[in-house]
């Protein structure tokens, strides 16, 4: 719990500073801006994941893991990512062409610097991981957000346009690559073992194919509507995505960073595996299933309210794809369980057989326009849940079905949750109001009918500000 305590606070602190710096940046930028920079997210988040390419999960989940390994590691990524730069860097040129807009080529070229800040970062990342120390992490990732944001809204106010986003993705990676350096205390020795290598990336290369899959498919629809329709859609697309992926990715990645060291602890304990990982899966559903559909039911007053209605076109938008991101980390988690149990060459056939339903989605619903192309997210992201969870059924008897009954309440508080806010929102037409009142609505009546159905999670809340407020009281007396 100490561990998901302080993944949880970085979580709410960073995604809640990005949240405001996004804000006010989309105030001041144009939504062509943002789609430049979508157009663009694919080969940064490529070029990334072939640099993480598992070596990291490799480390962790090896059990006998030396100085020699995580040394390996940083010379092979540091090697990886200055080439992979070069290739971008070159071309750069054939990248604004495709998208037939020239001013992408300077563009790319600076953005993609990233990838080899990226590559300083990651073994002290995973050492941190390691020894659990969340806390160092957290405090890390908020500075970055912070400082990076900072720079952007300067940028932007001096009229910088798209270069203020450049400036906030290059700020935020160098921040971290500074703070992971001086708090993280490590230096590598410059060794390299072939033989430390050859074990590390027997495991890694099987999560680098998921993890290159998971990418593309995940980046694909912004290629795809980038090419096919305009700068603007994909602006008002990504602005979309981003407020639901930040809602979802928060507590995905709690759950993930946290889950997958302690499952990998215990994995030749499969009861106990088991029993750790429908924990898990309960808290994610307790925690998504509300944050999704609430922030769908107030998608138009939260639009007009901070984004202004020159983004009203990403309404529609947002809610379809918050219904994509609702069953997003439990999909994840269970991806986790598959590498803590050493069995990344079946999270790698899970995710390519994903594939041919996202293309097929991809070819139907292009020539119907954007809002089609996001229900054939919804439908493909439900459809990539049936198969992460049969798998799991197959290696653990915990499959489609038990993960579903275990979800069951928290999905019927959600449902009635969701009746009270949309009656609500039947009554209420203005906005600030329709918000405000709509989201606290939400809020209590969640946890009004999750109290009634007896939901365990709920009394974990009340275990946790219960401590919480002791050590508060006991700081005060002291």
């Amino acid at each position: 719990m100490h561990g998901m305590f302080w993944n949880a606070l970085e979580y709410v602190s960073v995604q809640g500073g990005q949240f405001i710096i996004t804000l006010v940046l989309a105030r001041l930028l144009l939504p062509r801006d943002f789609g430049a920079i979508g157009m663009l997210a694919i080969f940064i988040a490529i070029s990334q994941t072939f640099i993480d390419s598992g070596m990291g999960m490799a480390l962790i989940q090896k059990k006998d893991r030396s100085e020699l390994d995580f040394s390996t590691v940083f010379i092979y990524n540091l090697i990886l990512s200055i080439a992979i730069y070069l290739i971008l860097f070159l071309a750069a040129p054939a990248i604004a062409q495709f998208y037939k807009l020239p001013h992408l080529t300077a563009l790319s070229r600076v953005l993609t610097l990233s990838i080899i800040l990226h590559a300083l970062t990651l073994v002290q990342n995973t050492r941190l991981t390691i020894q659990l120390n969340f806390q160092t992490i957290a405090k890390i990732n908020v500075i970055a957000v912070l400082v990076s944001g900072s720079l952007a809204i300067y940028a932007a106010f001096n009229d910088a346009g798209v270069w203020a986003l450049v400036v906030q993705s290059l700020g935020r990676t160098f921040t971290s690559m500074l703070l992971l350096w001086y708090f993280g205390k490590w230096k590598p020795s410059f060794q390299f073992s072939g033989a430390s290598f050859k074990e590390l990336f027997g495991f890694s290369s099987k999560v680098l194919g998921v993890g290159i899959a998971g990418t593309v498919f995940a980046n694909i629809y912004k290629v795809i509507i980038g090419k096919a329709y305009t700068a603007r859609i994909l602006g008002f697309y990504s602005q979309g995505f981003q407020f639901a992926e930040m809602s979802s990715a928060s507590v995905t990645n709690i759950l993930q960073k946290v889950s997958f060291p302690i499952l990998s602890s215990v994995q030749d304990d499969t009861p106990k595996f088991v029993a750790t990982f429908k924990r898990y899966l309960r808290i994610a559903a307790f925690i998504n299933f509300p944050l999704m559909v609430t922030l769908s039911l107030l998608a138009q007053p939260f639009v007009l309210v901070f984004l202004t209605d020159k983004w009203l076109p990403t309404v529609p938008l947002l809610q379809g794809l918050c219904f994509a991101r609702l069953l997003y980390p439990i999909t994840v988690l269970n991806n986790v369980v598959l590498n803590a149990k050493g069995r990344s060459d079946l999270f790698l056939k899970v995710d390519l057989a994903k594939w041919p339903v996202t293309i097929v989605a991809l070819i139907i619903t292009i020539p119907l326009g954007i809002e089609a192309v996001v229900i054939g997210h919804v439908i493909t992201s439900f459809i990539g849940f049936l198969m992460n969870t049969f798998m799991a059924g197959k290696l653990f008897s915990y499959g489609t079905l038990g993960q579903i009954k275990d979800m069951s309440l928290q999905a019927l508080a959600t449902a009635a949750m969701a009746a009270c806010v949309f009656l609500f929102g039947l009554i209420q037409t203005n906005s600030s109001t329709h918000l405000f009142l709509g989201g606290l609505i939400g809020i209590s009546s969640y946890l009004l009918f999750a109290y009634l159905l007896k939901i365990p999670e709920v009394a974990d809340l009340g275990h946790v500000a219960s401590v919480w407020l002791k050590k508060k009281n006991s700081t005060n007396k002291n």
